[in-house]
């Protein structure tokens, strides 16, 4: 942990830090914008595990000023958002970012805004959602129509987050919204996700931006045995939640076989798809060991794992894990971002690790200031090593609306009692704050 006697080491100039959250788990504001997939998803009994909804989550979208506030109090140079799709399609939504954009500009801090974080209209999921290829042409005009209200102020792009937990959540195993349990018939949706922010590049080069990324989740993957189908079933894994959403956006290529599984023009779509980025955002949270199949289903993170799949999630042992019963380990992330550049070269933007945080309860949250401190210093010796990283941004802000395990987590620098939706900045809040200080 930093002290007098060990600082973490400085980063290079111009080293870009942040935090993140996304709109659906903080706005609230429900009856405000028009229905998400999440809204249909969490009305169904059951789907989330302590019943709740986000449609106030965080009362972010009134009281935006607050937060922004925090913000600046924590000494922030960037603060990466995701602009909700269902709201937008409204002229009150454009207003709030609008608002918001400048509260965050008057304040000193850098807006950063994701283009999708998961919450498609219902509108466009009615249609079939991200299974049908029209929905990304519909993605490329709504991100048209936001760059061309807040392109004025904005430098920095992020089109899609996660696509892949958002095709294997929601689309294959049905843990997350739409819900869908398509196992391997879930391809077309990380397809066409691809293909949407290849669309969204174009967009926005052509409304004048220059600094524009993609947010994918990565992480080492660990072979639970040197056994041939312990090392084969990792491979497989990797293939799917690590290569299948980076090769197509750097090398435009898909890995081989699975090219022939994609829908459409796949060699056209490639050429879009591989739109040149200005940076590559990772988010990184954990390795994953990944052996054969058990015959059983598995629980684990949170999910559970369906025996039919050609591998399963084994733990990591003898490492601590988050309240979350996440591992944790640090050197995944220099391990993560060396290997990145060791397989694709100069095919690699500058990285901008766009997620990476922990859940732990308690104000006084010594876990985390561990956690964050041990990934920092793991990100230095990345940079040492010669991985071009730009930045790095928490995850995240403030306790927020945890997806399907709804308010039972809390993964923010910032504490929220989700009755009286009071904020009070954690140990972790100043811990940052101090480490921005003395970065500068």
């Amino acid at each position: 942990m930093a002290t007098e006697e060990h600082p973490i080491p400085r980063f290079p100039a111009g080293f870009q830090w942040g935090v993140s959250t996304s709109a659906h788990q903080i706005e609230g504001a429900a009856d405000e914008r028009e229905r998400s997939v999440w809204d249909t998803f969490t009305a169904e009994p059951g789907r989330v595990k302590d019943g709740s909804t986000a449609a106030v989550a965080c009362d972010h979208y009134h009281r935006y000023r607050e937060d922004v506030s925090l913000l600046a109090g924590l000494g922030v140079d960037a603060y990466r958002f995701s602009v909700s799709w269902p709201r937008v399609r409204s002229e009150k939504g454009l207003d709030f970012y609008d608002r918001l954009v400048d509260e965050l500009v008057a304040a000193g801090v850098r807006p950063v805004p994701t283009l999708f974080h998961w919450d498609l209209p219902v509108a466009f999921q009615d249609k079939g959602g991200w299974l049908e290829r029209d929905t990304a042409s519909r993605f490329a005009e709504y991100v048209s129509v936001v760059a061309d209200r807040l392109g004025d102020r904005v430098e920095k792009w992020i089109t899609i987050n996660e696509p892949a937990e958002h095709t294997l959540f929601g689309h294959a195993l049905g843990a997350h919204a739409p819900g869908k349990q398509l196992m391997f018939d879930a391809l077309p949706a990380a397809h066409h996700q691809l293909l949407g922010h290849g669309l969204a590049v174009q967009a926005l080069r052509a409304a004048g931006a220059t600094d524009i990324g993609i947010a994918n989740s990565h992480g080492p993957t660990w072979p639970a045995s040197p056994e041939q189908a312990d090392v084969e079933a990792a491979d497989f894994y990797d293939l799917l939640l690590n290569r299948l959403f980076a090769e197509p956006v750097l090398l435009g290529t898909y890995p081989s076989g699975l090219g022939e599984l994609m829908p459409g023009d796949v060699a056209a779509d490639l050429k879009v798809i591989s739109e040149p980025l200005d940076f590559y955002g990772v988010n990184y949270y954990s390795p994953t060991r990944v052996g054969a199949p058990q015959g059983e289903d598995i629980e684990f993170g949170g999910l559970t794992i369906p025996a039919e799949l050609p591998f399963s999630v084994r733990e990591i042992e003898n490492v601590p894990v988050t309240d979350f019963g996440w591992p944790v380990v640090p050197e995944g992330l220099t391990e993560l971002l060396t290997g990145l550049r060791e397989r694709y070269g100069d095919r690699l933007p500058p990285v901008v690790i766009t997620e990476n945080g922990c859940s732990y309860e308690g104000l006084d949250d010594q876990n985390r200031i561990a956690y964050l401190d041990g990934h920092v210093r793991a990100l230095h010796r990345a940079v040492e090593a010669g991985v071009d990283v730009r930045g790095y941004f928490v995850w995240s802000l403030m306790d927020n609306f945890e997806w399907a395990e709804g308010y039972a987590r809390r993964f923010g620098l910032v504490h929220v009692d989700f009755e009286t939706l009071t904020r009070t900045p954690k140990a972790s809040y100043a811990w940052y704050r101090d480490l921005l200080g003395a970065q500068r």
